[in-house]
């Protein structure tokens, strides 16, 4: 974890708003997912946080990479350091899945060169995949239960169990090779049956797709919603991988190749958010703080997220509940209403807000033209 007093020397050399990425945290993070789950590739969720430097280092830890467009796709095949040049253009899925189960027309037909590994969920996919990309290897994506899952994702997208063959015989019958099943069990699942489930329901479908004669369908994604520790609430991701190795040793035979798409847990302790207090007031009886970075920019992941980061203060001192609110002219730049934070700070006066590396800053924008934090890489 980076120290208050590197985070105060970064914001005296660089301004704020300051978004610092910490390189050894995400090193450290695919060191612990692949510890705990050793059979399972890592696909990092681009999604999650696309800047290039986060993708090279974890490329160069191991990490193969889950892609939702075509720019994710780019920053991917832009910063896969260490490969040739040729060796990117005839680019194979064992880096790179494409795992938004809608594409358009165009994109396919961009991704069909590099042969890659796609997600489809409903037979209009085939036709469109059999004519803008027939050299794509499929994987279907499955609906499975979503429960206590901060970002249910199951009502957007997935086959359901009961469809899930006759879709592989449908891509097949069109000339296509289903290569594997997936599924996504939600975003920050703390729910751990979830997955008991989703692997239950797979197991199912693999056995009937076999006794079809499907036998090539062999890799199983379990896609993402590995829990980041936001807090002590959430249970530790060793307890998680216990379940998952248990649950892959009694279904899922050496045959079966495993892979999966953490994003979250990959980058979300890795970055750190330092903010300057540009006002205050006392609203309504309770005193209020306006910093230079809000919903709008990399708090976003508190509307888009369903998540709530808090602030810590440089100075110390003791304590008052207090709003912290974002630097745009909208109400509904709210980043906080119930902070613990030390009495009186002063305008021009710096906050830190930590565990902030994942869909925030990825989903942040430029609404009042207010710039988006600069990124500063250490480790």
């Amino acid at each position: 974890m980076i120290s208050a007093r590197q985070l105060k020397q970064l914001a005296d050399e660089h301004g704020t708003p300051l978004f610092v990425v910490d390189h050894r945290e995400l090193r450290r993070n695919y060191l612990t997912f692949k510890k705990h789950l050793p059979r399972v590739q890592a696909y990092y969720a681009v999604k999650a946080n696309p800047d290039p430097e986060i993708v090279r280092t974890l490329f160069k830890a191991g990490a193969s990479f889950d892609v939702a467009s075509m720019p994710e796709f780019n920053i991917v095949h832009a910063n896969i350091a260490d490969w040739p040049a040729k060796k990117r253009q005839d680019f194979i899925w064992d880096k790179i899945v494409y795992a938004n189960p809608i594409k358009d027309n165009r994109t396919l037909a961009d991704l069909d060169p590099y042969k890659p590994l796609v997600t489809y969920d409903n037979i209009d996919e085939v036709g469109k995949i059999k004519k803008y990309a027939p050299h794509a290897g499929l994987v279907l994506r499955v609906n499975v239960p979503n429960t206590g899952s901060v970002v249910e994702l199951s009502s957007k997208f997935g086959a359901s169990p009961g469809e899930a063959v006759d879709l592989i015989e449908a891509a097949f019958s069109a000339g296509l090779s289903v290569e594997g099943l997936s599924f996504h069990v939600g975003s920050q699942c703390t729910n751990f049956q979830n997955y008991v489930q989703a692997l239950a329901i797979a197991d199912g479908i693999f056995k009937e797709a076999w006794q079809r004669g499907y036998k090539q369908v062999k890799i199983l994604d379990i896609g993402g919603g590995f829990p980041a520790p936001y807090d002590q609430h959430v249970r530790p991701f060793s307890e998680l991988a216990r379940t998952l190795n248990a649950e892959f040793e009694r279904q899922f035979g050496p045959e079966i190749e495993i892979i999966a798409e953490p994003g979250r847990f990959m980058v979300a302790t890795a970055a750190t958010l330092v903010v300057e207090i540009i006002g205050k007031a006392v609203r309504n009886g309770k005193q209020s703080y306006y910093v230079n970075d809000g919903v709008y920019g990399t708090f976003s992941g508190v509307l888009f997220d369903h998540c709530q980061y808090h602030f810590k203060a440089f100075k110390k001192g003791p304590t008052e509940i207090a709003s912290v609110f974002g630097p745009t002219c909208d109400a509904l730049d709210v980043i906080s209403v119930a902070e613990d934070l030390p009495v009186n700070l002063q305008l021009g006066d710096r906050l830190y807000s930590e565990n902030i590396g994942a869909y925030t800053i990825a989903s942040g924008t430029n609404f009042n033209g207010m710039p988006l934090p600069k990124v500063v890489a250490i480790g």
